[in-house]
C-alpha cells in the first residue's frame, strides 16, 4: 500500500476522517486546501495545519507544506500527512496520484474528471458516479450513510443538518451577513441559549440552544451571508470536540473499501495477463 499515492481535496472533518484511516492503513496520503480554510470542526481537521504549521488528530500528525515542497515527497519519511495550499488543483499533475478523493463536499462537481487518476472518488451530493468520478460515497446521515455508488448520484442535498441530540437546524451557527467574523470563544466552551458567540462586522451571532461549542471557524475570517460558522452539540460532551465523529468514521471506512476493491480488481487483471 505504500506504493499507492492518494490525494485528498479538502482537509475539513470528513476529509480528515478519510485521511486518518488511509494513513493508518499504510497509504501515502497528501491533502490540499485553501490558504485560509473555513472548516468549522477545526480540532478534528488537518486543515488547521494551514494556520499552525502542524496539527494532530487522534495520534496522526499533519504538516503544512509549501508548493515547492512537492519535490521533497520522494524523500519524505511519511510520518505525517502533508497539507498543501492548492485551490487550483495543480498538484495533481505534479504528484500524479493513483487515487483522488474529493472530500470538500461542495455539493456540486468542481474540477473532477475520471481521467485524472486510476480511481477518482467523490463524497456527497452533486457529483455523478460514472461520469464525473468513478465512485461517490453517501454522506447524508441515515440508513444510506456510507453507501458506495458506482453509477449516479447520492441523495440530494436537503439543506437541513443531520440530527445530533435531537437538534438539527438550531445547532448550526450561520453568518447573518457578509463581513468579518470575530469571536473570543473557543471550541469546547460550554454555551447557553441566547449567549453571544461573536460578531460578523457589527452584527451579533447568538447561540440558539445550550450545549458545547463543537466547531467554530477561525476568528478574523471573511464570511458570506448564510455561511456555516459554528456548531453546537446539545449533548454537551466536551470530549466529542476532539475525536472524529461516527459519520466521519463510516464515510472513511467506505472510501477504504472502495480503494481496496479497486486494487483487488487491478491485481486480478494483472494476474490474468501475466
Amino acid at each position: 500500500m505504500r506504493d499507492t499515492r492518494i490525494l485528498i481535496k479538502g482537509a475539513g472533518e470528513q476529509a480528515t476522517g478519510t485521511a486518518h484511516r488511509l494513513f493508518r492503513c499504510g497509504f501515502k496520503v497528501v491533502m490540499t486546501e485553501l490558504a485560509q480554510p473555513t472548516m468549522v470542526r477545526r480540532t478534528v481537521s488537518f486543515g488547521q495545519a494551514m494556520y499552525d504549521g502542524s496539527c494532530e488528530v487522534e495520534g496522526v500528525a499533519a504538516l503544512k507544506f509549501e508548493k515547492e515542497g512537492i519535490k521533497d515527497l520522494d524523500q519524505f519519511d511519511w510520518n505525517a500527512i502533508p497539507v498543501f495550499a492548492d485551490p487550483d488543483g495543480r498538484l495533481i499533475a505534479q504528484w500524479n496520484p493513483h487515487v483522488i478523493i474529493d472530500a470538500r463536499i461542495l455539493k456540486y462537481n468542481h474540477q473532477n474528471c475520471k481521467d485524472q487518476a486510476e480511481l477518482v472518488i467523490g463524497l456527497g451530493p452533486g457529483i455523478e458516479a460514472g461520469r464525473d468520478v468513478d465512485i461517490v460515497i453517501e454522506t447524508q446521515r441515515g440508513h444510506g450513510l456510507g453507501q458506495i455508488i458506482e453509477s449516479g448520484f447520492t441523495q440530494e442535498n436537503t439543506g437541513i443538518p443531520g440530527d445530533i441530540g435531537r437538534q438539527s437546524i438550531r445547532r448550526v451557527l450561520r453568518s447573518p451577513r457578509h463581513g468579518v467574523f470575530k469571536s473570543d470563544l473557543n471550541i469546547g466552551d460550554l454555551v447557553q441559549a441566547g449567549q453571544l458567540i461573536g460578531y460578523v462586522d457589527s452584527e451579533p451571532v447568538h447561540a440558539e440552544l445550550t450545549g458545547v461549542l463543537r466547531g467554530l471557524i477561525v476568528s478574523g475570517l471573511e464570511v458570506s451571508a448564510g455561511m456555516k460558522i459554528g456548531d453546537i452539540d446539545p449533548r454537551s460532551k466536551v470530549e466529542a470536540c476532539y475525536t472524529l465523529s461516527d459519520k466521519a468514521r463510516t464515510i472513511s471506512g467506505s472510501v477504504l473499501e472502495a480503494i481496496l476493491v479497486h486494487l483487488n480488481r487491478a491485481n486480478k487483471g494483472s494476474a490474468r495477463h501475466a
